[in-house]
């Protein structure tokens, strides 16, 4: 028999279920821009500690940086846009220049068939084609959806500011809330750092990075389309074991096959000496060896991630995967400890307590 006091309980379940329901729908559309509006704050929480000490206004330094970050992102995006749609445009024209025929004539004629190289050229022309189709189609998109986007990237500033004001308060709470003991607490947080650390700053930021530094080569050297490749490198210097040589290497390659072979030994100079080094010298200064996550773990978070957040999936991924793996060694862990506790217990032998006199 249900009693009063055990329906006002489950009206009361209900209610606060249906608010969480209701809590996560209102957040789901903006998750994303959230998520990423934390990553910029713990990124640039660092250099809000050391003007905070200038400023002495917690607010103010927010701001000041929220303005700085605003116009890093902004000012580049619209020079680099209009670039990049122009180098878009002359590919586009370029491959659209490429028929069927002059497709068929660059596969060497000693190597394949005149139907292979024909069935060969005609697959090639329809890949470009919907290639050309989907760009244009995610450009049409974009251009639609910009409003929407305006708003998004407005909660990504919001949480951001908010972030780096109000971040050590809400990590406070929430290691108030934490079932975990002191001990297990301090030791999760650390790990978690790290692992941040080693995939936001280690791989990303310095993959990004290590783009850009390719950029200026390639602006130097006098490669084609410069933006565009620099583009790729980035995207292919934050993913482990590739890096950005799988762009810049076939670019060199190139530059010697086009007869500019200064240009050639430049490039191919530039690339060993600075572009391949900057792995090796700036790594283990933001990530320390024993935070360091496997590669492994990052490529597959990174591909997972890519199919289910789109882009922001290349740093969530690795950073959900090595969270999920730090919470499942801290459970171990415990287990362990608490095995050893155990049979430590059982082991040791009862103490005999002393049999009493009875006084005479």
């Amino acid at each position: 028999m249900i009693t009063e006091k055990n329906f006002k309980d489950m009206i009361t379940a209900i209610l606060i279920i249906g608010l969480f329901i209701l809590a996560a729908l209102i957040l789901k559309p903006v998750a994303i821009s959230i998520i990423f509006g934390i990553l910029l704050a713990y990124i640039f929480y660092p250099i809000y500690k050391r003007l905070l000490i200038q400023f002495k206004n917690e607010s103010l330094t927010a701001l000041l940086i929220c303005i700085l970050v605003l116009l890093i992102i902004l000012i580049p995006t619209i020079l680099i846009l209009s670039s990049l749609v122009n180098q878009a445009v002359n590919i586009y024209l370029s491959l659209q220049d490429t028929g069927l025929l002059d497709i068929k004539e660059a596969i060497p004629s000693s190597l394949f068939s005149s139907e292979i190289s024909t069935n060969f050229a005609g697959s090639l022309n329809n890949l470009i084609s919907k290639t050309i189709s989907f760009l244009v189609s995610r450009f049409s998109n974009f251009i639609l959806n910009l409003p929407v986007l305006m708003l998004k990237f407005f909660v990504v500033m919001f949480v951001f500011f908010f972030s780096l004001r109000d971040g050590k308060k809400a990590i406070e709470y929430l290691r108030s809330l934490s079932p975990l003991s002191k001990e297990t607490e301090n030791k999760f947080f650390i790990q978690f750092k790290g692992i941040t650390n080693s995939v936001l700053l280690g791989q990303i930021v310095v993959g990004i990075f290590q783009g850009l530094v390719a950029g200026i080569g390639y602006f130097i050297f006098g490669v084609p389309y410069a933006l565009t490749l620099t583009l790729l490198t980035m995207l292919a210097g934050i993913i482990p074991l590739i890096g950005p040589w799988l762009v810049w290497v076939p670019i060199n390659i190139y530059l010697f096959m086009a007869g500019r072979t200064g240009a050639g030994i430049g490039l191919l100079i530039y690339g060993l000496v600075v572009i391949s080094w900057l792995d090796t010298l700036i790594r283990p200064i933001i990530v320390s060896k024993r935070t360091e996550i496997n590669s492994a773990i990052v490529i597959v978070g990174m591909i997972g991630g890519l199919f289910v957040f789109g882009l922001l999936g290349l740093i969530l991924g690795p950073l959900i995967l090595g969270y999920v793996l730090l919470i499942l060694e801290i459970y171990r862990k415990k287990r362990i400890s608490e095995s050893i506790f155990l049979k430590k217990v059982k082991e040791e032998p009862k103490l005999k307590i002393p049999e009493l006199k009875p006084l005479r």
